[in-house]
């Protein structure tokens, strides 16, 4: 993604911090087995504020902060908690973003069984363009790629 080294730095720091506003969503929430009501999306919605609130007390992460505000912005706009859309979302953010789906797609859920990495990727490639970034999935595809050719 051409990214600087200052800016690879950040985005380490980012992919750790991105949820950490979560801890002040209550626990029934985060591991409900069923589909949240609008009064527990209400809480979830909360959590990337919290987090910058979190992570910003520190002035010197005040960079990450911002960029774990729009981890749940979406390319066409739709995510939150700004409403951002495309490029207005920092690049780190949107690396994050389909990173993190990726995670939570190939990872065990309260509420759904894990995906195998090729349903993932296929859910990314799918939601390019609206959800994601077209050329951050691309990107992921390249290197989870290139590391299963390295693997074999």
């Amino acid at each position: 993604m051409g990214l600087a080294e200052h800016d690879l730095v950040q985005l380490g720091h980012v992919g750790e911090l991105h949820d950490v506003g979560k801890v002040a969503i209550p626990d029934a929430i985060l591991e409900k087995q069923g589909p949240l009501d609008p009064s527990e999306w209400a809480f979830v919605h909360q959590h990337t504020l919290i987090g910058e609130r979190i992570i910003g007390a520190a002035s010197a992460l005040l960079p990450v902060a911002r960029m774990v505000r729009s981890t749940h912005e979406r390319w066409d706009g739709l995510g939150y908690p700004d409403g951002l859309s495309g490029e207005a979302i920092p690049l780190v953010a949107r690396i994050v973003t389909a990173c993190d789906a990726l995670s939570a797609m190939v990872s065990e859920r309260p509420y759904r069984d894990a995906v195998g990495l090729p349903v993932a990727l296929d859910e990314l490639d799918r939601c390019a363009g609206m959800q994601f970034d077209r050329d951050v999935v691309a990107a992921i595809r390249c290197v989870l790629t290139r590391s299963d050719e390295l693997a074999a």
